[in-house]
């Protein structure tokens, strides 16, 4: 039995344990999604399992399980916490808006490229990797390095244009 039929034979069941399995709020496509890797590491790692009905059904049921775990212990903010602060407070609010031109400043102030992506990754519009590697011609993979380094870029401005703290006592 090939990979591809022990996987083809296995859709229609996944997708109907799934429906058996998931809490009417999860969804089903994550469920689906982590069994599909669970078996594609099985297979490379050992090969189909013996019974793959019986597999795929003890995948599913302990996937939901951890997803339902994980679901109980991390719920969404109902709002950000720095804004429920910041809504309520004018000084915070006035800090904000200044951090957010400092930082807007020292941004027009990076080199070519590092000003493009770090201006995406700050838009608005709150645009995914695969609109700012299009944008700026780049591939999709090299983002994550290349915003490391405009960060690191970017830390170095802003770090040159706060005071050190004044010293106290001898030393």
């Amino acid at each position: 039995m090939t990979y591809e039929t022990v996987i083809d034979s296995l859709r229609p069941l996944l997708a109907a344990e799934v429906r058996a399995e998931l809490p009417a709020a999860a969804e089903p496509r994550d469920l689906e999604q982590a069994v599909w890797v669970r078996l594609l590491e099985r297979l490379g790692a050992q090969g189909p399992p013996p019974d793959p009905a019986a597999w795929l059904t003890a995948a599913v049921r302990a996937e939901a399980s951890r997803q339902r775990r994980a679901d109980r212990r991390e719920g969404p903010y109902l709002t950000e916490p720095a804004a429920e602060r910041a809504a309520s407070d004018p000084e915070h609010l006035a800090l904000d808006r200044e951090r957010a031109r400092a930082l807007h400043a020292a941004v027009r102030r990076l080199p070519g490229r590092c000003r493009r992506l770090m201006s995406a990754l700050l838009s608005p519009h709150d645009p995914t990797y695969r609109e700012i590697a299009g944008e700026l011609g780049i591939s999709q993979g090299s983002l994550g390095p290349k915003r490391a380094r405009c960060l690191g870029c970017l830390r170095r401005i802003l770090a040159s244009e706060v005071a050190p703290a004044p010293r106290r006592g001898k030393g």
